[in-house]
């Protein structure tokens, strides 16, 4: 009988707990929203972020603000949304590299996949092989032709150990039994600059990083690593339709909240988002950033990460690629 004030005391708490959450999700977003990217400015991650933030502003009548958080191949930036409070102010701008790459390279993060929840899938894109112009090739097959005769001549550019870039030239490698020096980055922006300059020779990356500078032909678009051709490269080839078939390689990015975050701020999250790749302005700045606007809902996010992440685990393993 004693213990009943207790239990009344504990049920009166969790109840008040319970409605102060409810009325913190209905009010939100009472404050701007903080979107950190785990890249520097530049590539498909960056520019994903941005393309979101200022249309998503519009849809939630706040700001919402892009912050840059590089290095680590991202862990700096997970780790800091990781312990970030779970209140749907603070979002993670994830690249799929990273988030399914990482826990297959890594035997230490400051962060674990369960630290996220997920909000929506917003881009997804294809890939370009790119080359300067100094590689004495033009062709997909004359590229794979120069390698093999000239095996570790060429270096080839990624946005850091363990990001998409690193895992699908290696696979690349592997697929067309060819060599080349792997020079990582922290990035797509600083890694371009290499390879505009040629100091590094070749770039697998996704269109943002290398679009502009293809079609100005400061650099040579061999082939896309997608089933179809991309609008703003109409005249590069599928690996399929340069003779490499087999080969696809896509990367996405998605929106993720600290684990905790109220199921009712992760649904405004969502539904916002999904609106917000819906505005004219969106579609516009993505077109001409050759990104694909792909909104999936939390569920769905959540099973494609579950699916690439044992995709991953065993491309790593069977590619012996390490992040050293």
């Amino acid at each position: 009988m004693q213990r009943r004030p207790f239990l009344a005391s504990a049920l009166v708490a969790a109840a008040s707990a319970t409605v102060t959450t409810l009325a913190a999700a209905q009010g939100f977003p009472a404050r701007p929203v903080t979107v950190i990217v785990p890249n520097p400015p530049g590539g498909i991650v960056d520019s994903s972020a941005r393309i979101v933030a200022d249309s998503l502003a519009k849809v939630l009548s706040q700001s919402v603000v892009v912050e840059n958080r590089g290095g680590g191949s991202g862990n700096v930036a997970y780790g800091a949304v990781a312990r970030a409070p779970a209140d749907g102010y603070t979002l993670l701008s994830s690249y799929s590299a990273y988030h399914v790459g990482n826990p297959a390279l890594m035997a230490k993060l400051p962060w674990a996949q369960k630290d996220f929840a997920p909000v929506a899938l917003v881009t997804a894109g294809t890939n370009v092989i790119a080359v300067h112009p100094s590689v004495p090739a033009n062709t997909l097959p004359e590229f794979i032709e120069y390698l093999k005769k000239n095996p570790g001549k060429l270096s080839y550019a990624s946005q850091g150990n363990g990001s998409l870039s690193h895992v699908g030239t290696e696979m690349f490698k592997t697929q067309t039994g060819t060599n080349m020096v792997h020079i990582p980055y922290k990035g797509s922006g600083p890694a371009i600059q290499d390879v505009l300059s040629g100091q590094v020779q070749v770039f697998i990356t996704t269109p943002p990083s290398v679009m502009q500078h293809v079609q100005a032909g400061k650099l040579k678009g061999l082939a896309v690593t997608g089933k179809t051709r991309h609008p703003g490269l109409p005249d590069v080839p599928t690996t399929a339709e340069a003779g490499l078939k087999g080969f696809e390689l896509e990367a996405w990015v998605g929106m993720f909240a600290p684990a905790g975050t109220p199921p009712d701020v992760i649904d405004r999250l969502s539904t916002g988002i999904k609106q917000a790749l819906e505005q004219p302005e969106a579609k516009t700045r993505a077109a001409g950033a050759g990104i694909d606007l792909r909104y999936l809902p939390p569920s769905a996010l959540e099973a494609l990460v579950t699916r690439e992440t044992a995709f991953w685990a065993k491309t790593i393993k069977a590619a012996n690629i390490t992040a050293d």
